[in-house]
């Protein structure tokens, strides 16, 4: 099984957009960082904010993209390239609708489920996707024509501690994911549903 060596999170730039739900992959990796003792740093050559941090003995980058999500791929395919990962020595957290809040999920590979960041990582990695994904629950609005001012609204206070319980259940299974023990990882993280 591979290794993981990057860690991507997902989200929009700006203070605007910090809060709102479409950034929680945005949150994992800062979780990440923060747990690691890592400072992300804006890199200009990776087009957002990286960290190179020690987790569980393996060296692993963390990387937020700093450009809006439809571009996300840009930054995903410099770092790639400059430190010869292979896509599925990458894991990609974002948010995930079809999922409630306080719930997320391991997957690797797969489409992009009209999750315009994932499709343009899947396009910059020359649509290779077999990439490990880490899908985040926000929630959904119920009616298809709300999502695009869903994802960029802001959770309540329930609803954002319940992501963020979540966040912390991520951060229990990454060794795991980290060595490759996916099943392991996905066992753990599966079971797991924040009350919200």
């Amino acid at each position: 099984m591979s290794q993981l060596k990057a860690i991507i999170g997902l989200g929009n730039p700006g203070a605007n957009y910090e809060a709102t739900r479409h950034n929680a992959g945005a949150w994992v990796v800062e979780a990440v960082a923060r747990a690691a003792g890592g400072e992300l740093r804006p890199e200009k050559k990776f087009l957002g904010l990286h960290a190179k941090v020690h987790l569980h003995g393996q060296e692993v980058h963390l990387l937020e993209p700093t450009t809006f999500m439809n571009r996300s791929g840009g930054a995903v395919a410099a770092l790639s390239q400059f430190f010869r990962i292979a896509p599925d020595e990458i894991l990609v957290a974002h948010d995930e609708l079809d999922l409630p809040p306080g719930q997320a999920r391991y997957k690797q590979g797969g489409g992009h489920g009209g999750h315009n960041g994932l499709r343009d990582i899947i396009s910059a990695l020359g649509n290779d996707n077999s990439f490990h994904r880490l899908r985040v629950g926000i929630g959904h609005p119920g009616d298809a024509r709300q999502v695009v001012h869903y994802v960029l609204g802001r959770p309540g206070k329930a609803e954002h501690a319940a992501i963020d319980a979540a966040i912390e259940e991520c951060l229990v299974t990454l060794p795991q994911a980290l060595s490759g023990d996916w099943a392991k990882a996905m066992n753990r993280l599966h079971s797991f549903s924040a009350p919200s």
